[in-house]
């Protein structure tokens, strides 16, 4: 997916600060990968660079053998607030990629039904933003993130702002969404048990420079249900991305 990315910001005052450096990244179509690091190591930057909404310093990100340039219709991206717009509806703000790159509104209206219907809003298509809870919000922004049928969806630490009991029913239907969609998914998170719990693969990220450190297989079943948080191998996971991280911490 991407090969010796770089990306380096330019202050007001002159100085130059490099996000990350030289990162190598493949997911296998249909993975779903967990990406977790320390706050201002970069991982929103990797995000934004994968979904070709800035451009990189050096190095290259490609999609299925295509250059990312910028935006694409097949990358569906969901950030760490919602960013609805407050005057439409849920089902026209489910609707909006379709609109924007002129698909099919009669099947993007059917796939936005089914989406909201899929993450629990059946009933709430014409609520506005201001109706409805944190967590609910968040549940319309995943649904536009795949109305246009991307083959890539990346999310940006997009549960970090709800309560610990939504926070895991969103992990629950996130992991439901993926397993009936078939998506490609990269998941960046601060919370190393949710990184576990829906990764089949997670990889820790350094301090700035970010770095992409060891990949962990996570040998779970599937589904994965809140119950398996209180197992063994579960433990035994979370320990091996904890000792990871203060292994980098201690270098």
């Amino acid at each position: 997916m991407c090969r010796n990315l770089s990306k380096t910001y330019s202050t007001l005052e002159g100085q130059e600060v490099v996000a990350i450096k030289s990162v190598d990244l493949t997911v296998e179509p249909g993975e779903f990968l967990s990406i977790v690091g320390p706050s201002g190591c970069g991982k929103s930057t990797l995000l934004k660079l994968l979904a070709g909404l800035i451009a990189s310093t050096s190095g290259e990100a490609h999609l299925f053998g295509d250059l990312i340039v910028g935006p694409r219709k097949d990358i569906g991206m969901v950030f760490q607030s919602p960013t609805l717009l407050e005057w439409r509806t849920v089902l026209s703000n489910t609707m909006l990629p379709i609109e924007v790159l002129g698909l099919d509104r009669a099947a993007g209206r059917q796939r936005a039904l089914t989406l909201l219907g899929m993450t629990g809003l059946g009933g709430f298509e014409a609520k506005y933003p201001g109706e409805l809870s944190g967590g609910m919000q968040q549940r319309v922004s995943l649904s536009r993130a795949l109305v246009h049928d991307p083959a890539l969806l990346l999310m940006d630490e997009p549960f970090g702002a709800l309560d610990a009991l939504t926070r895991e029913t969103m992990g629950l239907e996130l992991q439901k969404i993926w397993q009936e969609s078939g998506k490609t998914v990269v998941l960046i998170t601060h919370s190393i048990s949710e990184a576990v719990f829906l990764g089949d693969r997670v990889s820790v990220m350094s301090p700035r420079p970010g770095q992409l450190l060891d990949f962990l297989k996570i040998d779970l079943p599937r589904p994965r249900s809140l119950d398996m948080m209180g197992t063994e191998a579960f433990g035994k996971s979370l320990n091996e991305v904890r000792k990871i991280m203060d292994r980098d911490s201690s270098s």
